[in-house]
């Protein structure tokens, strides 16, 4: 498939270097969701509509709007839109309840929020919260009409939603300009992405686009195998005639999901998004229907659904796809092993890094070297280091612990939170570097082994547990769906280690068994000494644990002496 030559490309501004991959690749399918596809010229044109909807309601430089949105067309159309206007597109979960969403509303001051009907409710419900009104904008599937020249079936204006003064988002665009809002961007023009809050309240990670378009979204370079570029035109020269389609599974909330979306659309790449709840029959499918070549999961939490379902089928056609990217939570060797034994041809690519840091160290890997490669293991570059208490270097193979830091493009800073930006963005031998909440060690060949969130490190009996190793040592037993390790109050060691299993084996759960098991994968002293079994483990739409959850429900568990 050719590409036509777009006007040079001067800077790495997210708006300017999709508009000129757009025109390079007009005419490509750009993004598919359900029935709805679009080209990059149609999907230009419905971002160009919003754009003039949102300046019309005075949304400009830095203002933020909100995307109260499950994956969608709209989605990727508000996020490219806010760009184009230098405004900051704002990922907020879909799952809040009115309190949680009257939270990240205020903290961010949106200017406008863009939600989807089926959260009216829950819009309604949070509107009294609010410090000030933002533009509200609905989003209702019944009406949705992406030719822009097809007439509409029904009348938008007859939007399910009962807030006054809502603008329905189809009937906006419809009556919108769709050529180009002229702006002079910058490099550093602002994104903000938040923290999923696993561990309490989101905070905003404010970047420049330079820094973001480097650190999260691969740099002109997808599948992080041939380096960055070195010019914006670069970006251009790079489009590659033939088209790669991916599919991320997790939803447009996600830093991961987003990261990757981007990444392709700036490579000319064909994206299909999925809607609703995890379906890994609907997944499939779709990869099998959409020649998918890319397929982006979220560790365990999507891997062993995905797999479970193709064993049920006894398989897949998926001779199309050649990689298979993991990142955003562990993916761990008992189910990285599943993939590659029914995907041996299948590059899988398990990546690790933050909403500080962007995508920090990967592991690749496939077929045998796949089934065998160890858990959490990274390998990064220069820019990435690993300091102790005193601030200086772990040194490679001594074993020592520290947190995970990088360098060269990093955060800004984080937003309205100058204490916490403080906290980690420090100067160490005249460069700044950004501490991350990671701990790991170094192997003497200089590759990261993780041991886990800092925050999320049980001190039992005067020993460091992380939750993550015994995460993955419980998720090892063949019974164990999945599984959360906590912290809760010992009056003889502390803190005890408490786990919340979802059992799947055919039989009773035994607890005795699957702490009997624990210790022949991990030190003894790191085994729970109380497990609760749950029917499901709580976690976010993007596979983002609960911990809050897990440890109300370990709190009064008994202690397994």
């Amino acid at each position: 498939m050719s590409t036509t030559p777009a006007a040079r490309l001067e800077t790495y501004n997210f708006a300017d270097i999709w508009e000129a991959v757009s025109d390079t690749v007009a005419e490509r399918e750009a993004l598919i969701c359900g029935s709805r596809r679009l080209t990059y010229a149609q999907l230009e044109e419905r971002a160009n509509r919003l754009a003039s909807v949102l300046s019309s309601a005075g949304i400009g430089r830095d203002d933020r709007v909100g995307c109260f949105l499950q994956n969608g067309t709209e989605y990727v159309e508000t996020m490219l839109a806010a760009f184009k206007l230098r405004a900051i597109p704002i990922n907020i979960n879909f799952r809040y309840n009115a309190a949680e969403l009257a939270y990240l509303v205020n903290d961010a001051a949106l200017s406008a929020l863009i939600f989807d009907t089926d959260a009216t409710d829950t819009v309604e419900g949070a509107l009294e919260s609010f410090n000030r009104r933002p533009v509200l904008i609905s989003v209702d599937d019944a009406y949705v009409d992406h030719s822009m020249t097809a007439p509409v079936e029904s009348d938008p204006s007859e939007s399910r939603h009962a807030l006054a003064d809502v603008v329905n988002y189809e009937t906006a665009l419809i009556e919108a300009q769709p050529s180009r809002v002229s702006r002079q961007r910058s490099s550093s023009d602002s994104y903000i992405i938040y923290t999923g809050g696993t561990t309490g309240m989101p905070k905003g990670v404010v970047w420049d686009q330079e820094h973001a378009f480097f650190a999260c979204i691969g740099g002109g370079d997808p599948l992080r195998m041939n380096g960055p570029v070195s010019s914006p035109d670069e970006v251009l020269e790079r489009v590659p005639d033939f088209v790669v389609t991916q599919l991320p599974i997790a939803p447009l909330m996600h830093a991961a999901a987003q990261w990757t979306v981007l990444s392709w659309l700036y490579a000319g790449g064909r994206i299909v998004l999925t809607r609703g709840n995890l379906n890994p029959a609907t997944i499939w499918s779709s990869v099998v229907d959409e020649a998918v070549n890319v397929l982006v999961i979220v560790g365990d939490a999507v891997a062993r659904p995905l797999m479970d379902q193709w064993d049920a089928a006894g398989g897949y056609d998926v001779a199309s796809l050649y990689a298979l990217g993991s990142g955003g939570a562990p993916l761990t060797q008992t189910q990285r092993a599943r993939l590659a034994r029914a995907m041996p041809q299948v590059l899988i690519s398990d990546g690790y890094g933050s909403s500080e840091t962007g995508a920090q160290g990967t592991s690749r890997t496939s077929g045998d070297d796949a089934v065998n490669a160890p858990d959490m293991r990274f390998e990064t570059n220069d820019e990435t280091a690993v300091f102790g208490d005193d601030l200086s270097r772990v040194q490679p193979g001594s074993g020592d612990i520290g947190r995970v830091a990088l360098s060269g493009h990093i955060p800004r800073r984080y937003w309205n939170d100058p204490i916490k930006t403080a906290e980690t963005m420090v100067e160490i031998d005249g460069v700044t570097w950004m501490l991350t909440g990671d701990m790991a060690t170094v192997d003497t060949d200089g590759a990261v082994r993780l041991m886990g969130r800092g925050s999320s490190v049980i001190n039992s009996g005067g020993e460091k547990v992380f939750a993550e190793e015994v995460e993955a040592a419980l998720k090892s037993h063949a019974d164990v769906y999945d599984a959360l390790v906590v912290g809760i109050p010992d009056e003889r060691f502390g803190q005890g280690v408490a786990a919340i299993v979802a059992w799947s084996g055919d039989g009773e759960p035994d607890g005795d068994t699957i702490v009997a098991h624990v210790k022949t994968v991990i030190a003894p002293y790191k085994a729970p000494r109380s497990v609760v079994f749950v029917s499901e483990i709580k976690r976010s739409p993007a596979g983002k644990p609960d911990y809050t959850w897990a440890k109300a429900v370990a709190t009064g568990a008994p202690n397994r002496d």
